[in-house]
């Protein structure tokens, strides 16, 4: 943040209104007017026809699953390599998470994998740009026409990233941004939901503003469906930050590639390692900088090698995170309350398999993928330096960690 955050700051203390949203069919159903311009600026930007400021894109994301109209008994097919927040989502719509695996180029939802997992019960898919990487969301689409379903696209962590000439996030039919203090750019916390469909809009606005009490003041809806409303809503104070970062998205991504350019051509001399992957037609923007090593030249565990950098002074990872089915809430099949919800809830049909190998490509990343959040402004690049000089240091010592547990 800079001075123009300052300034947009004092601007709405001086204005005195921290928030202008009423949750009834009225003026204020929109917000007030930082929440408004931030929404027709990101709209703009992003070249779609609606945006949707919401406080987190955690929210945002149940916001678009209950907006696509998702509900008891339904399944959506999503991918177990990303953040808990976007599963949780699903399960916050009473609905049931199926794990379709990922593919081992970007990381990202395969088509494949995605069309295995569909049933007569699936609504719709929730597809991830993971690490800045867009999803290959033409076969996605493909695959979700063939069977009348919602594409979801979680962009969090790919804003400005492109897909064949159109941003990321504006790939399927609803789509979600993060504004979190880690993020490319940011509030602190925040989220922008998309879409160029009007009605996913209208439910969108309602969903985040007790849509419930909107509907019964007077605004007309087809359907009450999913229409719970919560208080999801951006503050004023939000807002104007979150506009000053999106005029600098071009330029902090212009500096993290940069960094990412320079990295890479340091890192040509250490071998073993392959570089992310960026797909024809497709731009990454690198939220997370992920390298895949070679086995048969590095020759201990990813965890191993996360070790040694950590006790270089290097913020690296295993991986990301392990496949979230491996996390208790699904291995116990239990959400809400004692009795199981939603796995075992009576509207549901099915029978979800959250069984360990249900997704291999997920569960091998575990072991020869590291990735680090550090490529990023404001590092240099004396710390891309630090970061090649790490991974040198390490491989040259690798048969000394070949007994490291």
């Amino acid at each position: 943040t800079g001075d123009e955050e300052k300034a947009s700051i004092l601007r709405v203390l001086d204005r005195g209104v921290l928030s202008a949203f009423e949750g009834t069919n009225n003026e204020f159903f929109l917000g007030g007017p930082e929440v408004r311009d931030l929404e027709a600026e990101w709209a703009s930007k992003s070249r779609v026809k609606h945006a949707v400021a919401v406080n987190s894109a955690t929210s945002g994301l149940l916001t678009a699953v209950q907006a696509a109209g998702v509900g008891p008994g339904d399944e959506v097919v999503v991918t177990p390599f990303t953040m808990s927040g976007t599963v949780a989502a699903i399960i916050a719509a009473n609905a049931v998470p199926v794990f379709a695996d990922v593919e081992l180029r970007t990381f990202n939802l395969d088509p494949q994998a995605l069309e295995r997992r569909i049933t007569s019960r699936t609504k719709a898919v929730l597809a991830v740009d993971i690490f800045g990487h867009p999803a290959d969301m033409d076969a996605i689409k493909a695959v979700a026409g063939r069977h009348n379903l919602i594409v979801i696209e979680d962009a969090a962590q790919a804003p400005g990233a492109l897909y064949h000439g159109k941003a990321a996030g504006t790939l399927g039919d609803i789509g979600v941004f993060s504004l979190n203090c880690n993020k490319h750019i940011q509030c602190g916390e925040g989220g922008i939901v998309v879409t160029g469909d009007d009605r996913l809009a209208q439910r969108a606005r309602l969903i985040r503003n007790h849509a419930e009490a909107v509907v019964a003041s007077g605004m007309e809806v087809d359907s009450l469906a999913g229409l719970v409303g919560f208080n999801l809503r951006m503050t004023e104070l939000e807002a104007a930050i979150s506009r000053c970062q999106l005029r600098k998205l071009d330029d902090l991504l212009a500096r993290r590639l940069e960094l990412v350019r320079y990295l890479e051509s340091r890192l040509k001399d250490i071998p073993g390692l392959r570089l992310p992957e960026v797909l024809p037609g497709c731009t990454h923007v690198y939220y997370r900088y992920a390298l895949v090593l070679d086995r048969q030249i590095w020759k201990v565990p990813a965890r191993v090698v996360v070790r040694a950098l950590n006790a270089e002074g290097l913020e690296f990872y295993v991986s990301y995170m392990r496949p979230l089915y491996l996390q208790p809430i699904f291995q116990r099949l239990t959400a809400y309350g004692e009795k199981g919800c939603p796995f075992k809830c009576p509207h549901y049909q099915g029978q979800v398999d959250y069984a360990a190998g249900c997704c291999p490509n997920a569960e091998k990343l575990e072991d020869f993928v590291i990735s680090t959040e550090i490529v990023r402004p404001p590092q240099t690049k004396a710390d891309m330096d630090e970061i090649h000089d790490g991974l040198r240091k390490v491989l040259d010592n690798i048969q000394a960690l070949r007994d490291v547990r």
